[in-house]
């Protein structure tokens, strides 16, 4: 079960069951770098997150649906479950670090879930949120490892091959990676020609270090949350994306807080578009592999950024 790749037919039914709650999203194309940025932040909770959301909470039963939900997470896929669970009239509650980002806070209790905060580690939010779930017989919807999850984030690989047939090279980012195995599995499925890189911070490699030595590597904690990028902060791949990054992954790159905070600027400078920290590695990926922009996609996976920290990070510029 844990060596199982998802398939081609699932990403493609995923596709038809979130149409009617989830749009696609534009293929936005920065002036003049030329890149393309896939504009996830678009969606009505900022980030790609609603993709997998909502597939795993369709593919629930009606008892599953009636007994209600819970997640963690360090802010969108707990905006994402909360957005959708109110859009499907299923009770949420969500796990998340009380150092969260205030918007992502405010944006998860906004949609009615229950917030429950504990610590920063993804490893405690998720032994906690798997108790309560044993307990009081929730579902679970973890914000990565699961197929449901894969599944529905392998949407976007499907609409940039639509969108960009001369596409050559896919950025992407990688925390648990739930969003690289979906997007990588849809376009080597696809075109397996096309070149799929994921991107981490430097302070939170684990992923890298993984494809290096072809060992699933889990990083400290204190080293996971030391990075701008708290969407990334996670310790280990997951063990249901861990064989999609070695199957359908090229390459994994790693940026440094500079590089990642320079894309941030560049986005915002060349786009007009607001780009959190995590959402703005897979460009800086693409900037520091040289690759080349005509043909170079970068998925721009989410826009929850503090207002306080946004503008910091471009008056550094």
């Amino acid at each position: 079960m844990k060596d199982r790749l998802i398939t081609l037919d699932e990403i493609r039914a995923a596709a038809a069951r979130i149409a009617p709650y989830v749009a696609a999203t534009p293929l936005i194309a920065m002036t003049p770098t030329g890149v393309r940025l896939k504009a996830e932040n678009l969606h009505p909770i900022g980030a790609f997150k609603i993709r997998g959301a909502f597939n795993a909470l369709l593919s629930l039963s009606p008892a599953e649906r009636a007994r209600g939900v819970i997640a963690y997470s360090s802010g969108n896929h707990a905006q994402a479950v909360s957005y959708a669970a109110h859009r499907l009239g299923i009770a949420a509650t969500i796990v998340m670090p009380a150092d969260a980002p205030a918007a992502k806070l405010a944006g998860t209790r906004r949609w009615g879930a229950a917030v429950i905060t504990t610590s920063a580690v993804s490893a405690e939010r998720r032994a906690m949120a798997e108790a309560m779930a044993a307990e009081q017989g929730l579902s679970l919807i973890p914000p990565f490892n699961a197929f449901e999850i894969i599944a529905g984030t392998g949407t976007i690989g499907l609409e940039i091959l639509a969108a960009f047939p001369e596409v050559e090279l896919v950025a992407v980012p990688v925390s648990g990676g739930g969003l690289l195995s979906g997007v990588a599995a849809a376009i080597k499925l696809s075109r397996p020609k096309v070149r799929v890189i994921a991107v981490e911070p430097e302070l939170a490699n684990d992923a890298a270090q993984s494809f290096r030595t072809g060992v699933r590597v889990e990083i400290p904690a204190d080293q996971a949350i030391s990075t701008i990028a708290d969407g990334l902060r996670v310790q280990q791949l997951g063990e249901l994306t861990w064989p999609h990054v070695k199957a359908f992954v090229d390459d994994v790159v790693t940026v440094s807080e500079d590089q990642i905070k320079a894309a941030v600027r560049q986005i915002a400078a060349e786009t007009r578009l607001i780009a959190e920290p995590s959402g703005a590695v897979a460009l800086a990926g693409v900037l520091a592999m040289g690759a080349a922009p005509e043909t170079a996609a970068a998925v721009l996976s989410g826009g929850n950024v503090d207002p306080d920290v946004f503008a910091r990070i471009l008056l550094e510029g």
